[in-house]
């Protein structure tokens, strides 16, 4: 099988020849990772590497290029400031004062001056990506959506928890905007892209290390109809929907999938409730499991045979009845070790 019939048929519920396995990386270890293979390609890594990939291909913004939410040093499409922060071996993209931090009314959303433009989304390069990763036999996943991720870049932290309880009036008002904009942009996406595009990334982290952002019923109020609303718009261009949130976030995952998603990631099981028996038990005929393999403590600080051992617990788990794509939970981090981010490839496919 090819790396997409692998994973889509994984999606689907057929029958595949092994575990397909993806690998998410940050830019410092695809760096190691191009010294490994001798590759400068980043699809070619992938490639060389024997990976499942699921391609990303999100569009660029205004001046074009791709999207890489790990770059930017300046300003985001949403008129957030950025830079680029240091920490040990690792760079990242910080965000600076949020430019809706001060707003107290919704009238003054009118005045804003950064609200994206749908029509300025790089679609002509976002489908020479796609195209590329074809070349290569991949499945594509773009574009990137979110409701809250945007809201708290915008309106700072702090602010966005306090609004859920305080102001939901301005919450709401905000969040219908980041909603149009967004879902102008994906249905051009995935009209000019068509079948280029396998599946549709909706990542809205809800969940700390050890509880949720919000309660049940403040997410129920404020965002399933719009995560529904854009599963179903998917559906009807016949995609599929991977959902991604960090965290705690058991108690939310019955009103989640009941949106429709299709899958679920990054499963960070070493949080409260998301033990991966459980899920499977739970939710297991309901959704694929897209990740799993822990990026904090196996990954960058255990050995090979560890994280070997590691990826096998995520297949007996996560992927019995073979409803699961193996990854790692979220990016592996600055500073892991090689050998120790190709453990799991092997692993996961039997070798």
């Amino acid at each position: 099988m090819t790396p997409r019939e692998r994973i889509l048929s994984t999606i689907e519920r057929k029958p595949v020849d092994r575990t397909p396995v993806d690998l998410w990386v940050t830019p410092e270890v695809l760096e190691s990772l191009r010294a490994h293979t001798g590759e400068r390609d980043e699809l070619a890594v992938y490639h060389q590497l024997g990976l499942d990939k699921i391609a990303w291909v999100f569009p660029g913004y205004g001046s074009g290029g791709r999207f890489d939410p790990n770059e930017g040093d300046g300003r985001t499409m949403w008129g957030v400031p950025t830079r680029m922060i240091k920490a040990g071996l690792a760079t990242y993209q910080e965000f600076g004062t949020p430019p809706l931090g001060g707003i107290e009314d919704a009238a003054a959303l009118d005045d804003y001056p950064h609200w994206p433009d749908p029509a300025k989304f790089d679609y002509a390069g976002a489908k020479d990506w796609a195209r590329k990763a074809r070349s290569f036999n991949f499945a594509t996943i773009g574009p990137w959506i979110s409701h809250y991720e945007i809201y708290c870049q915008m309106r700072g932290l702090e602010n966005a928890l306090m609004d859920t309880g305080a102001d939901p009036e301005f919450l709401d008002a905000t969040l219908d905007r980041i909603d149009a904009i967004q879902t102008a942009m994906l249905e051009r996406f995935l009209d000019e892209l068509g079948d280029l595009i396998d599946i549709v990334f909706i990542s809205d982290d809800m969940g700390t290390q050890e509880s949720l952002l919000m309660s049940p019923a403040t997410w129920e109020r404020h965002f399933r109809d719009r995560l529904k609303n854009w599963c179903d718009l998917i559906h009807r261009h016949g995609k599929k929907v991977l959902y991604h949130s960090d965290g705690a976030v058991r108690p939310l995952l019955p009103g989640i999938i009941a949106c429709g998603i299709d899958l679920l990631n990054p499963i960070q099981h070493i949080c409260p409730g998301m033990d991966r028996d459980a899920l499977r038990r739970d939710f297991g005929e309901q959704v694929i499991f897209h990740g799993g393999v822990d990026n904090q403590d196996i990954l960058p600080f255990g050995s090979a045979e560890a994280v070997r051992q590691e990826t096998r617990t995520c297949i007996e788990t996560l992927g019995r009845d073979h409803g699961y794509i193996c990854c790692s939970c979220h990016n592996v981090q600055a500073g892991t070790p090689v050998e120790n981010g190709l453990a799991m490839i092997p692993e996961a496919q039997g070798r």
